[in-house]
């Protein structure tokens, strides 16, 4: 049993190590945030996946979106759209490392995009976001370009 755990702890460990990077913007498949609209979650209260017949270079990342309207509105006013911590998981954040991100598991407080690992861990952000937020916000400096 012992073993079992310490497997699983090694396991978790390298994923997360593997998913971590020095980019202030998470980007997997070679688009932020996976490849979803960030303007989507605003206007259609969902995520939405991109299109590369709508790309905008911002922050060193290449964002996809599903609509010419949504990847003008982004280009206008990217910091109104950009989820918070690069699109790395909010939680994470507030623990002090980076961590990927699930396109469903978001939230919207204040007028802010929060991305998280997954919805489990969305519900445990939801149960505390404005302490979880204060931390992250402190957190954010020393962490947003490190691996």
């Amino acid at each position: 049993m012992k073993r079992l755990s310490f497997l699983t702890g090694f396991v978790w460990l390298v994923t997360t190590v593997s998913f971590a990077q020095k980019s202030e913007i998470f980007i997997k498949s070679d688009a932020a945030i996976n490849g979803y609209d960030a303007v989507a979650y605003f206007t259609q209260s969902k995520p939405v996946k991109g299109s590369t017949q709508h790309i905008f270079s911002w922050k060193g990342a290449s964002w996809l979106f599903s609509t010419k309207q949504n990847l003008e509105a982004f280009k206008a006013n990217p910091e109104k759209y950009a989820p918070q911590y690069g699109g790395y998981c909010a939680y994470g954040l507030s623990r002090g490392y980076k961590a990927p991100t699930e396109a469903d598991a978001w939230s919207i407080v204040n007028g802010k995009l929060y991305l998280n690992y997954n919805k489990d861990v969305r519900d445990i952000w939801n149960k505390g976001q404005s302490g979880y937020i204060k931390k992250a916000d402190d957190n954010w400096p020393g962490v947003k370009n490190k691996s």
